[in-house]
Parts: C-alpha cells; sequence; structure tokens
C-alpha cells in the first residue's frame, strides 16, 4: 500500500416536495479552511466521490497517464484514511479495453460499492467520432469489510448506459443511466439523450423504474427525503441551464424546474437540515468549482472553491450539523516546470453560526 501525506495550500413557480423543503429556510455563511492538494501523481486525476464508512473516509477518483478523453488507460483508485487528512491507497482498478470514469460510492445492505460507467475504446484512445453511449457499460467493485475487494464485474441491465451517481432508500439501490432514445445507432449524443432511472435490489443486477430526463439526459445526482420522496439535480446536455427535478412515490411523474445556471459534475446532499449543491459552474474568471444552499427552489452560493481549468466533480461528507468535508479536482496549478496539473483536493468546511 502507499501512504500519501497532503500538501497544505494556502423561482419561480415550483413548489418542492418534502420535508427538506420545509426545514432549510436560511443560508449561512461558510468558512472554507485548510485548502490542500490530497494526491498528484504526474497523471491525470479526476471525478471524485467522498464517504465515511465502517468509521473512515474513503476517497475515489480516475486517475490516467493520457489524460482526460477516452483511454484504456485508465484506472479508478480507492483511498482510505481515518481523519481525511492522510491517505493510503486501498485498491486500484480498470477494465481491459474500456475508459473507466466517473466512480460513485454507494453504501448499501452493509456493503461499499463504487460504480463506474465505462466507455469502449479499444487498444488505444477513442477518437471523439467514434463516442457511442450503446458501447458503454456499468462496472462495479465491492467490499465488506474495506479490506477484500471484489470486482470489477459488470452490471447487469446497464449495456448501452453510461452510468452516474447512485442512492439507497428503502431496501433497493436507484442509479442515474442516460441513453439514446431507442438506442440510435451511429456516434454523437445532440438531442437524442435521455436518462433513466434504474433500480436494483442487490446493488449489481439493475432494471428500468421510470424516465426522468426524455430529450436532456446528463449526469444527475439524487436525494431521497424521509417521507420518500425524490429530489434530483441534473445536468443538462448542451450547456443548457440545470434543472431541478422532484418526484413522489412510485417514480413515475416528474416536475422539472430550470435554474439560472449550468452545473457540471453535480452533487446534492443534506448537510443537518440543510441541502448542498455543488459542481462547476462558468464565472468570468473561467469555470470554477461552486457550492450552493438549495433554499426551496433557488440556488444561493456560498463558496467558490480553488479551481480553474478542467475542474469540478465534488464529494462531500457532513462530520456534524456545522462541519464537513469537500473534494473536487482542478488545474488551477502548475508543476515545477510550469506545466499545468490536474489533481485531487479536499477542504474543511464551517458553518457560521
Amino acid at each position: 500500500m502507499k501512504t500519501f501525506i497532503l500538501l497544505s495550500l494556502g423561482a419561480a413557480a415550483l413548489t418542492p416536495l418534502g420535508s427538506r423543503a420545509q426545514e432549510t429556510v436560511d443560508s449561512p455563511e461558510v468558512e472554507v479552511k485548510d485548502v490542500r492538494r490530497v494526491f498528484y501523481n504526474g497523471e491525470h486525476n479526476a471525478f471524485t466521490d467522498l464517504i465515511r464508512w465502517k468509521n473512515r473516509f474513503w476517497l475515489t477518483f480516475r486517475s490516467c497517464p493520457d489524460g482526460h478523453l477516452v483511454y484504456p488507460t485508465s484506472a479508478i483508485l480507492v483511498l482510505s484514511s481515518p481523519d481525511a487528512k492522510e491517505w493510503k491507497e486501498e485498491y486500484r482498478f480498470s477494465v481491459p479495453q474500456r475508459d473507466v470514469r466517473d466512480p460513485h460510492f454507494l453504501a448499501f445492505k452493509g456493503r461499499l460499492f463504487i460504480y463506474t460507467g465505462t466507455w469502449f475504446s479499444g487498444a488505444g484512445k477513442l477518437p471523439r467520432d467514434q463516442y457511442d453511449l450503446n458501447r458503454h457499460l456499468g462496472y462495479a467493485v465491492w467490499t465488506d469489510d474495506g479490506n477484500k475487494w471484489n470486482g470489477p464485474r459488470q452490471m447487469e441491465g446497464t449495456y448501452g448506459h453510461y452510468i452516474w451517481r447512485a442512492v439507497a432508500y428503502n431496501g433497493k439501490a436507484y442509479l442515474c443511466g442516460r441513453r439514446k432514445k431507442a438506442y440510435a445507432s451511429g456516434a454523437g449524443e445532440g438531442g437524442i439523450v435521455e436518462s433513466a432511472l434504474l433500480e436494483s435490489d442487490d446493488g449489481l443486477v439493475w432494471k428500468f423504474r421510470s424516465l426522468f430526463q426524455e430529450n436532456r439526459g446528463d449526469e444527475t445526482a439524487f436525494l431521497f427525503e424521509p417521507n420518500g420522496d425524490l429530489l434530483a439535480i441534473s445536468r443538462t446536455a448542451g450547456g443548457q441551464p440545470a434543472q431541478l427535478i422532484q418526484s413522489r412515490p412510485p417514480y413515475s411523474e416528474w416536475t422539472r424546474k430550470d435554474f439560472p445556471f449550468y452545473i457540471g459534475g453535480p452533487l446534492v446532499a443534506m448537510w443537518g437540515n440543510r441541502c448542498l449543491v455543488g459542481g462547476r459552474r462558468s464565472a468570468g474568471k473561467g469555470p470554477k468549482t461552486a457550492l450552493y444552499w438549495l433554499v426551496g427552489d433557488e440556488l444561493k452560493l456560498f463558496a467558490i472553491l480553488p479551481s480553474g481549468g478542467d475542474n469540478s466533480y465534488p464529494g462531500f461528507v457532513a462530520l456534524n450539523k456545522q462541519q464537513g468535508i469537500v473534494s473536487w479536482y482542478s488545474s488551477h496549478e502548475k508543476d515545477s516546470a510550469g506545466k499545468t496539473i490536474t489533481a485531487i483536493y479536499m477542504a474543511d468546511l464551517q458553518i457560521d453560526e
């Protein structure tokens, strides 16, 4: 196992559903503290997720010597830490002839799962004109104790879907899977991509539950209310504004409301009785990783994290009602030779009340 030491760096008409909307009535100031680079190995490191499980912090992300695009040389790394300060590599995996990316955690039925969407790329770099969602396939690894890992194993029911974040509620797991309408042939996406809510009893075999995006399918993060209502933050295709999406059981009908702007690599999580949203936004100084409060159906910006260039895909863990930890990746720093690096970062968050 390898140990890595941290480097310190200096509204409209929709009525939200469920108890979160009733409790989330303010947007306090948040202090961003102890910003630190937690991993850099000379490769392109990106797409983070963060969880606290079995009294340890777990961090996952993609690392690739060839860069951001689609390569079979990519790997998913899994690190753990007792304090979110010093990290140890616990597991690393790849899939032959496939690009692995966008890993996400799911704690489900006593197991810790990591899901990754994979592009088929063959022996080398996949040219952009050959990108085809129909050849996507989800893979999973999992552990019962954090020591012995299983997989990667292909996830039944995900072929032709680009899978993203998952969430568990009431004994079932739910997953975002975007796909071409009627699995239309040919490369590219355009306006023919939809997003499905997939459902599983065991975290490995998936089936269709409903369609929540009919023509703007993209990365979506889910959050279940205590009463079973489902809330989602959805990045939408073509740089269109992100959406707040909501549904009540049995999750067959959905309401959608556009936010004023785009959110790339979205995150949604509860922090005490408040709802936190994160992701990439375009600002006057270029793309930045930003954090917001969701108050009713509006987003209130509370932090722009040190970031730039290729960045976003945050993960979050609430320590208590006033303290939390956020992870993200960014390309805002350079190495000693002046070359831009893409690394994994973390910061502590403190609500000022």
